[in-house]
This record gives structure tokens, C-alpha cells and sequence, in this order.
């Protein structure tokens, strides 16, 4: 059975890219190719909390996941899924307050590939909590 953090990391990390993704679908004025879809697959009523999706729930969102990347190296001990999954949220927050779309369009990108490739192929602890190596090898 997997441990609680790392349920909880991958719940953050899943909530947290689809908020962001939600959010920017619901902005068709700062991020009209995203938002096109969005209206396409039933979305558009969230265009009557533009305001609140831009200024709010995209950053938090951006830092749900960023948070629950760092909370997963305690759990996992990776540092190249860390650095991707926290890759994608930063993208975001960038682009976001530097009003450049393509960062933010790249961010959003980069979150949902590694949400899906957590989803498809998951972490697993590289050390024990104690150093030693995994079952099988000797200890460091």
C-alpha cells in the first residue's frame, strides 16, 4: 500500500494541474486558445469568473502543484521527476505575471505531461528512510 504522502502528493498534483488548466480555459480574453477549447467541451460559463480565475485560482493552483512536487521528494527521492514536475507550475507563474501567453500555454503543456506520466508510469521510493539501498543491495 502506498504511503499517505505519497497519495496525497499525487491527489495535489493531479488537482492542482487540472485547476490551473480549468482556470486558463475559463480566461478567453488573456488565453483565447485554450479558452476556445474550453467553450468547446462546455466551459464557457466560467468566462463570468475571469477575474477570479486569472488573479486567483491559476496561481494557487501553480503552487498547490509546485508544493505537492516538493512534498513528493520525501516520498520518492527523484530528483528528476521533482525538477519536471515542478518545471511546468514555475512556467506558469512566470508567464502569468510577465503576461507572456506562450509560457504560460508551455506551463500548462509541461503540467499535464507529467501529471499523466505519473499517472501512467508511478513513483517509487529510490532509498529507505534510514540510507540504506533498496532490498537486495547492500547499504551504503
Amino acid at each position: 500500500m502506498a504511503s499517505p504522502l505519497s497519495f496525497l502528493t499525487r491527489l495535489g498534483d493531479k488537482a492542482g494541474s487540472l485547476g490551473a488548466v480549468a482556470s486558463a480555459m475559463g480566461c478567453a480574453v488573456c488565453y483565447p486558445a485554450i479558452a476556445s477549447l474550453g467553450a468547446a467541451i462546455g466551459l464557457g460559463f466560467l468566462s463570468q469568473w475571469e477575474g477570479v480565475l486569472f488573479r486567483v485560482v491559476l496561481p494557487l493552483s501553480a503552487v498547490l502543484v509546485i508544493l505537492a512536487n516538493g512534498l513528493a521528494w520525501f516520498a520518492h527521492r527523484q530528483w528528476h521527476r521533482t525538477t519536471l514536475g515542478m518545471i511546468g507550475p514555475v512556467l506558469v507563474l512566470i508567464g502569468r505575471y510577465s503576461f507572456i501567453r506562450g509560457l504560460v500555454y508551455l506551463g500548462l503543456a509541461v503540467m499535464l505531461a507529467v501529471a499523466i506520466w505519473d499517472l501512467v508510469s508511478p513513483a517509487h521510493r529510490r532509498c529507505s528512510v534510514e540510507g540504506s539501498a533498496l532490498p537486495g543491495q547492500p547499504g551504503r
